[in-house]
This record gives structure tokens, sequence and C-alpha cells, in this order.
């Protein structure tokens, strides 16, 4: 298979107010596997809160999404801002609700989200120089909403389903380690913890889509 260069967009680091860690660790770990390199990317913004993983209550405290993103990346993340399509061979998004809170307002909004502006930007200018975009977990409901007419798959989750018809996208309904493939926008979507998944399911998931990115 041809090495290829992924660009990664987090969202901050937890399940509850960031990237999904096991989706984000496990889509970098496939791209090692497949013998392609990876850099990681964030918007440099202020998390929406900061949830209590034990609990799930708020906490009274604001961290940066940048900032959290980099304790998934090691250190090794850049700004959203510096993005540039020409670098890049593929663009992927983890799962998590950072990307239903940071990265959009989707888990306030539903079919009203508004998607931040360099999110949309970088999904736009890979669409514009035909390179493959991959997203996983809620993360395909956003790319839904930049993107007109997009075909993807979040699962079986009914009320996201309704989401994405809403927005005008298409949905279809998937199971553990599926890929939906748009061949109109190099969209390839899995729906990982979007089911109720084991760690070894999510690994499928995120090796399946990467596969058949480098595939492209």
């Amino acid at each position: 298979m041809k090495t290829k260069k992924f660009a990664v967009v987090l969202a901050g680091c937890g399940v509850y107010d960031g990237s999904e860690i096991h989706e984000a660790t496990l889509t970098l770990l496939a791209i090692d596997k497949f013998g392609s390199t990876y850099q990681c990317f964030a918007p440099n913004i202020e998390q929406h809160h900061v949830v209590n993983h034990i609990t799930g209550d708020e906490m009274p405290e604001s961290r940066n999404v940048l900032i959290e993103s980099a304790r998934i990346a090691r250190g090794n993340i850049k700004d959203l801002k510096e993005f540039n399509a020409i670098d890049f061979d593929a663009l992927i998004l983890p799962g998590g609700f950072g990307v239903a809170k940071n990265l959009s307002s989707l888990a306030f909004d539903g079919a009203n989200l508004k998607v931040n502006a360099e999110v949309e930007l970088a999904v736009k200018v890979m669409v514009e120089a035909e390179k493959p975009i991959g997203a996983l977990c809620i993360a395909p409901a956003v790319i839904a909403k930049i993107l007109n007419d997009a075909v993807v798959t979040i699962g079986q989750d009914q009320g996201t389903i309704d989401v994405i018809n809403d927005i005008g996208g298409t949905h279809i309904e998937t199971a553990h380690g599926e890929v939906i493939v748009d061949e109109k926008y190099k969209l390839l979507t899995t729906p990982c913890y979007m089911l109720d998944a084991t760690i070894s399911q999510i690994a499928e998931g995120a090796n399946n889509l990467v596969e058949k990115i480098i595939e492209f």
C-alpha cells in the first residue's frame, strides 16, 4: 500500500468533553500500522466545559482544546490554523463529545448546529483537493452539516440519524467495523462508540477506515 500522510483533528481529551481517547489512539495506531504517518491538530479554543469522567458532573474550571488534545498527541500537535491540505493525503476526525461540544454545537443545537470555522475550512479544502476524509463515531454528523447531501453512518442511534436527515444528509445503518464510503466526497465513516462497543471493535473500525482511505 502507498504511504500516506494523515492529518488527525482532535477535540480535547476525554469522551465526555473532548476526543474519545480509544478512538483517537487506535486511529493513530492504525495509521502507523499501515505504514503511514500522521500529524495531530486541534483548534486553539476554550472547551465548552470540563466533565468529571468518574461522576459525569460538570467541573468549575476551564481548559483549552489544543492543550488538552496535546495529551493524546504526546505534545506533537499543531494549531488547526496551521493546517494546509497541500501537506496531507487524508484528514481524519475521531469522535467523542468534544466533537459535538467544542468542534461544533451539535450537542446543544441538534440540526441547527454550527461548526467551528477552522474545522469547516479544513474539511472543505480537502474536498476541493479531492483528498479523502475519515470520520468516526459522532464526527460524521458534523461532516454532514459541512457537506451537502453527504452519505454517512453513525451506526444505529435514531436521534442522531434524525439530525443527519434533517440537515440534508443520508444515513446508512451499520454494525461494528463497517465503513460507509461516499464516493462523491471521498468521505469514509464508521460508527465506533456510537454503538455499544468493546475496545477491540473500536480497533476494528479504526483499522478498516484507515485501510480503505489508503486504498484511495
